[in-house]
């Protein structure tokens, strides 16, 4: 085996397993360490810089995060990494000159947003400050595209949404609201340096079974939700069915309780294990008295004299190992409404086909998953608009990394020439077996979500239901964050291969052993490392012996008794900062000289 090249950044950003699976690669220990020091400010700003919307994810984020949070590992249930990221939003002090100062002098270059997503934001937050002027074109008569109409006020108040989309706004950006681009050949003669389509996928699936357009009581997802955050729609009948069991139907059954549904079901085709929704959002949804139903496949709406009935639905069985079914019977269940929430699509019937931006057999724009640049220079694709619907945190990214293309292209840099990461690692010894941070090991059990009591919060559409954590809950669970990014760092020629690391630690991840290639070499490890996806550390020859100090990264708890142990100070344990570039901002990397 090569020696592990801890100077690649990649090397341990891959072992701070949270911050790897961010897509916007949020340094998630430093911010939850900053929260136990009370320190809320500094907290959102660590946050803000990578995912930008702190206050607005920290309620409606998908979480990649969490999965992966080595914590699940000891006790089964990760660190609440989104809740913490709220609590420095909902008790952060005043930041407005913490902010990305905007040069008076612009640079001469006009770049242009189609709409003021997630995605569309992030890109003027990142030229804002090197002089660029950004305008939006916006057909809403209010900015944030889908966080705004499709994500109810109970789960993110208006106020949050609009104060995190102001800061970006303030900026001096130009948006032009009630603004639909309706032809994309006009935008292009209007003189922009670059052009990036932020639009999200605006249209719903349907569903064309018999009766579909028989009644208007059938609804689709998306369309009616932004209806509601319109103020277009303020009820709905006793009944009602949900057909699909994503997160939009999670958001579609729970705004129909608040708005008169009685009776409401949510209708699945398949069994639970297939559910795209969140688990905490099926939760909340089941709390509130909805009906999950698995197993059902809509067959045809019944409709009679133009009044809607209910549906037909075949009730199935589910082989999940061959992943079929068989139909059992057929059953109809009675509905005023019904609500399609089955997906979303993208749709670009103002972009002119002989423009030279390419599409796909699907209609999609050829995007570089890379630069965002589609097939004509100078036009970009970011968020849903790129590569049909994910979540917000991948929208954001999509806009960081379309900053910097547009940032190379208007500076006639090539797109692809993407700025590299780097590093920082820094001892946290303070003494002979001492370090700056906490290392014990903290048996607190994730902290539940306190909520509004159900009576109280059908009551108003706006009423949000997560309380958010209590300082008592707060100081629990930061305490349950095992410092990921605090790693261990190896030196060889230190090493007098006695042994007290590997005797000491808690979770056998480290061994002495003979050199071999790599999959000998991980059967042969104190406990065989099984996950293939995570790197083993191997060390340089060590000098007594010519033997090599293996680890398996993938078990580590970052406790740091290797550190502690060593009679020699082979092992120490050094923060590791990654340094994300972002348009007209380089990362740097400095490593201390021992590692």
């Amino acid at each position: 085996m090569k020696p592990t090249d801890i100077h690649n950044p990649n090397y341990f950003h891959k072992v701070v397993d949270c911050q790897w699976a961010c897509p916007a690669h949020t340094n998630v220990p430093e911010y939850i360490r900053l929260i136990a020091q009370s320190r809320y400010t500094e907290a959102y700003m660590v946050n803000r810089e990578s995912n930008v919307f702190p206050g607005i994810l920290g309620r409606t984020c998908d979480r990649p995060c969490e999965p992966a949070c080595r914590r699940a590992r000891v006790d089964g249930k990760p660190v609440a990494i989104c809740r913490l990221k709220r609590v420095a939003a909902d008790h952060r002090g005043e930041i407005q000159d913490l902010l990305p100062k905007i040069p008076e002098q612009k640079n001469g270059k006009r770049i242009a947003c189609i709409g003021a997503g997630p995605a569309s934001l992030t890109v003027a937050n990142d030229l804002m400050p090197l002089g660029y002027q950004v305008t939006i074109f916006e057909k809403q008569a209010d900015p944030g595209g889908l966080m705004r109409s499709n994500i109810p006020s109970f789960r993110l108040p208006e106020q949050v949404l609009a104060e995190e989309i102001d800061m970006i706004l303030n900026m001096g950006v130009e948006i032009r609201y009630s603004s639909p681009v309706t032809s994309m050949r006009d935008l292009l003669g209007q003189g922009y340096d670059a052009i990036f389509v932020g639009s999200g996928a605006p249209r719903g699936k349907d569903l064309q079974i018999p009766g579909r357009h028989e009644t208007d009581r059938i609804h689709i997802g998306i369309d009616w939700l932004e209806s509601i955050a319109f103020g277009h729609i303020d009820s709905i009948g006793e009944q009602v069915l949900i057909i699909g069991v994503g997160n939009t139907a999670m958001d579609c059954c729970r705004s129909s309780r608040r708005l008169g549904g009685k009776t409401i079901k949510v209708m699945a085709r398949r069994p639970r294990q297939y559910f795209k929704a969140s688990p905490w959002e099926l939760d909340d949804a089941e709390e509130e008295g909805i009906e999950i139903v698995i197993n059902y496949a809509p067959q045809s709406f019944v409709v009679e004299e133009g009044r809607l009935k209910g549906m037909i639905f075949e009730r199935l069985e589910w082989d999940c190992a061959a992943k079929q079914s068989k139909v059992l019977d057929t059953v109809f269940l009675p509905a005023t409404d019904v609500i399609l929430a089955i997906g979303q699509e993208n749709s670009f019937p103002w972009i002119e086909r002989d423009l030279g931006i390419e599409f796909d057999k699907w209609e999609m724009p050829v995007v570089d998953g890379a630069t965002f640049q589609s097939t004509r220079p100078g036009v970009f694709f970011g968020g849903d608009a790129a590569f049909g619907p994910k979540n917000i945190i991948w929208a954001v990214e999509h806009g960081h990394q379309a900053a910097i293309s547009i940032h190379n292209y208007c500076q006639d840099l090539p797109v692809s020439e993407r700025p590299a990461y780097g590093m920082n690692l820094t001892t946290q010894k303070m003494g002979l077996s001492e370090w700056s941070y906490h290392n014990d090991y903290n048996p607190a059990q994730r902290q539940k979500m306190e909520h509004v009591e159900l009576r109280s919060r059908f009551e108003r559409l706006n009423i949000e239901v997560e309380l958010g954590f209590s300082a008592e809950q707060t100081a629990r669970e930061v305490e349950r964050c095992l410092n990921c990014d605090v790693q261990t760092v190896f030196t060889a020629p230190k090493c007098i291969e006695c042994d007290a690391c590997v005797d000491v630690c808690p979770v056998q991840c480290l061994t002495m052993t003979r050199d071999g290639d790599e999959l000998d070499l991980r059967t042969r490890l104190s406990a065989p490392a099984l996950n293939l996806d995570q790197e083993i550390f191997t060390s340089q020859l060590l000098p007594q012996t010519g033997r090599l100090m293996v680890k398996d990264e993938d078990v580590c708890v970052h406790c740091g008794l290797c550190a502690e142990r060593c009679p020699t100070a082979a092992w120490d344990m050094q923060k590791f900062e990654l340094e994300i570039p972002y348009a007209g901002v380089k990362a740097c990397s400095k490593i201390p000289v021992n590692a």
